[in-house]
């Protein structure tokens, strides 16, 4: 009788382990309608038009996840933001990431003579970006975003008006010539 109990528990623990992971799990449906009031800064497909937006389109969902709930909690400053995913629940914030981590990146481009430089100075990227840039855990896909908020990007990593961990150390060894030549070439990933 104790085997009997003891096996049924288990059964059922499983079960509702197996079973929480689905009641959880990121609907790309109810994101793309919860991203409507996203769309004006990152584009009507996530590629956002302006270079001061990111485009969100092909990010990794786990990422766009973490910035999120960064704006919510004010570690990541910006006003806007935190208003937008202050308004957000947790089944929202995945199901948005889902979304825009389902869509196709479109390249934004950057200056030829700049990238062609800027690729030499990359492969210390890829080590937590991945592959060509693309993202890996983590780490956001760098490839295809704007030059110019890349740039914005790593002058707030290296004057630590942005928080990130390797970030900060990382830019603080780049010329603003680097940093230049760096997001021009990711941009035209």
């Amino acid at each position: 009788m104790k085997s009997l109990n003891f096996h049924s528990l288990t059964l059922l623990f499983i079960s509702l382990l197996s079973t929480s992971h689905f009641i959880h799990a990121a609907d790309i449906d109810a994101g793309k309608n919860q991203a409507t009031f996203c769309l004006g800064c990152h584009g009507s497909n996530g590629n956002s038009k302006n270079p001061q937006y990111p485009s969100l389109a092909g990010q990794r969902a786990l990422y766009i996840e973490k910035q999120l709930k960064a704006f919510q909690s004010g570690y990541r400053d910006s006003p806007v933001m935190k208003g937008m995913a202050s308004k957000l629940k947790q089944q929202d914030i995945k199901n948005i990431s889902a979304y825009f981590a389902s869509l196709t990146t479109q390249s934004a481009g950057g200056d030829p003579s700049l990238a062609k430089k800027g690729q030499s100075k990359v492969a210390m990227c890829f080590g937590c970006h991945g592959s060509s840039a693309q993202g890996r855990g983590g780490f956001p896909k760098l490839a295809g975003q704007h030059p110019e908020y890349l740039k914005k990007q790593l002058l707030n990593f290296k004057n630590r008006s942005r928080k990130g961990g390797p970030m900060n150390s990382i830019s603080a060894t780049l010329s603003g010539q680097d940093i230049n030549e760096i997001s021009a070439y990711l941009g035209s990933l």
